[in-house]
């Protein structure tokens, strides 16, 4: 039985069914977060400081997001970021600036017209049961991308390969560890010496394990999954299905026009090599996903 819905109050605003969108690196979070967030009422934040410093925390340390005070943790970190005041995005990343089309400090909403909040956080993922204890009304999108093409984008991501480097994996890391996609201490060293197209594949693998559990665990009124491939190759039809989730009308022009890479772009981005790794590592879940 989940516990009673926590009555918080942003802005003013009861804070009633968060949204938040949730999926492994390079898979699509920031592009549906850029979406919800230019869609009237809503308030989507994407990488606030403070947010992100508790999501790594949780992901790093699976025992800390068991806590009993996660919750609250989280909730309050949120709470914070999701504030309107007059340099409230001064303080924002600047994809999260860029994708509200702010210029200036902001802010990149209005108090009075909030009707939804919700966050795209990059790695929001591994927070998925805190921010399930912390808002039980709250509704999830997650978004899955070919392992492939994700691969092939982590490793141009000088922020994505700092999280799969060796050190990565010290001596008091928690095992099974879903962040990098090691499941005990007995593959410490083979992860390590894996090149890094195959530890980057194990981190979609882990995170799209955590997918896959949660499609198990939630009910379809909480939970919708989208393509990656859906949202480049048919945007209005994949914001019409975000719509109907949400029962409210969402934005598709932040769809149209944006500079993404087109699915498929790994058969000429990875190596033949690396490619053959990624399939090696994620077969199981390629397979499952229609990804061939």
């Amino acid at each position: 039985m989940r516990p009673p819905t926590h009555i918080l109050v942003v802005n003013g605003v009861k804070v009633r069914r968060p949204v938040f969108v949730i999926a492994a690196p390079h898979s699509g979070a920031d592009l549906l977060g850029r979406a919800l967030k230019r869609s009237p009422g809503f308030h989507m934040t994407m990488g606030r400081g403070p947010v992100t410093r508790v999501v790594y925390a949780f992901a790093r340390r699976p025992s800390i997001a068991r806590s009993g005070g996660a919750p609250r943790v989280l909730r309050d970190v949120l709470a914070e970021a999701w504030q309107v005041v007059p340099a409230s995005c001064a303080e924002c990343t600047t994809a999260c600036r860029e994708a509200g089309g702010i210029i200036g400090a902001g802010p990149c909403v209005g108090p009075g017209a909030l009707t939804r909040f919700g966050d795209a956080s990059p790695d929001l993922i591994y927070s998925t049961p805190v921010l399930l204890r912390a808002f039980p009304d709250a509704r999830f999108i997650q978004v899955v991308r070919d392992g492939r093409d994700v691969v092939a984008d982590m490793l141009a991501d000088p922020a994505c390969m700092a999280w799969v480097k060796p050190h990565m994996l010290s001596e008091d890391a928690e095992f099974p560890n879903p962040f990098l996609g090691v499941r005990s201490a007995e593959h410490r060293q083979r992860w390590a010496e894996m090149p890094a197209a195959g530890r980057c594949a194990l981190r979609w693998r882990g995170a799209v394990r955590l997918n896959a559990a949660l499609r198990r665990e939630l009910p379809a009124e909480h939970l919708l999954t989208l393509r990656y491939e859906d949202l480049v190759a048919a945007p209005g039809e994949a914001i019409d299905a975000v719509s109907s989730f949400l029962e409210t009308k969402v934005s598709m022009i932040a769809l149209y026009g944006a500079t993404i890479p087109r699915p498929g772009a790994w058969r000429t981005r990875l190596s033949g090599e690396d490619a053959e790794l990624v399939e090696k590592v994620a077969r199981e879940e390629l397979a499952r996903l229609g990804y061939r």
